[in-house]
Order: structure tokens, then C-alpha cells, then sequence
């Protein structure tokens, strides 16, 4: 039984990762997410709760649950200038979501990650 341990160990930290989606830290930086996204205005279209000109990001959140390309996804959409389709039918690019230091790919995942956290 003692040799075994070392392996039931290993088998439940396995499956405890396999519950986290691939690719996403454990851990977000909530404050650090909402301070980006307020420093790009993205609350002026998104809300966490409620539709503006963009999606709620529960919205965002639930579309994307369980897809394993959604944090690749929403890097690119946010980080392209992508168009992005409003509730009235017109596209506009989709604003690039900047960083200090300039494209510091770890704050833009802690904030896709915020986004699909909620």
C-alpha cells in the first residue's frame, strides 16, 4: 500500500488539472483584470452582468465554456482589432486591449481569464 501512494497521488493531481481548463492558470488576479480593463475602457461596452454595446462577460463566459481554443480565442479578438458586430448590425474594430509594458502576454491572460471566470 505504501508504494501506491506516491501514484494515487500523482492519479488525483491528474484529475484535479484536467478540471482546470487548458491553458488557464488557478489563480487570477481579479483587481489586476478589472484595473486593465477599466484602464482600456472596456466597461464603456461590457459589463460583467448586463449587455451594453458588447456582451456581458457571463455571456462571454458561457459561450466559451468548455471550448479549449477560448483563451487563444479571446487573445486574438481582443489583441487583433478584429471586428466586432454591435446590437444594431454594424462592425467596428474591436479596440486593442494595451499593456504597460507594451504586450505583456501575462496580464492579458489573467484578464481572459477573469473574463471566462465569471
Amino acid at each position: 500500500m505504501i508504494r501506491r501512494l506516491p501514484m494515487l497521488c500523482a492519479l488525483a493531481l491528474a484529475a484535479g488539472g484536467m478540471l482546470s481548463a487548458p491553458g488557464t492558470a488557478l489563480a487570477v488576479d481579479e483587481e489586476a483584470a478589472k484595473a486593465l480593463a477599466r484602464e482600456n475602457n472596456c466597461f464603456k461596452c461590457h459589463s460583467v452582468s448586463k449587455d451594453k454595446d458588447g456582451p456581458a462577460y457571463k455571456k462571454v463566459a458561457e459561450k466559451y465554456q468548455g471550448k479549449p481554443d477560448a483563451q487563444s480565442r479571446l487573445v486574438q479578438h481582443i489583441t487583433s482589432g478584429e471586428k466586432a458586430k454591435f446590437p444594431d448590425g454594424h462592425e467596428e474594430a474591436h479596440k486593442i486591449v494595451k499593456t504597460s509594458p507594451a504586450n505583456d502576454t501575462a496580464q492579458i491572460n489573467n484578464l481572459i481569464q477573469w473574463i471566462l471566470a465569471q
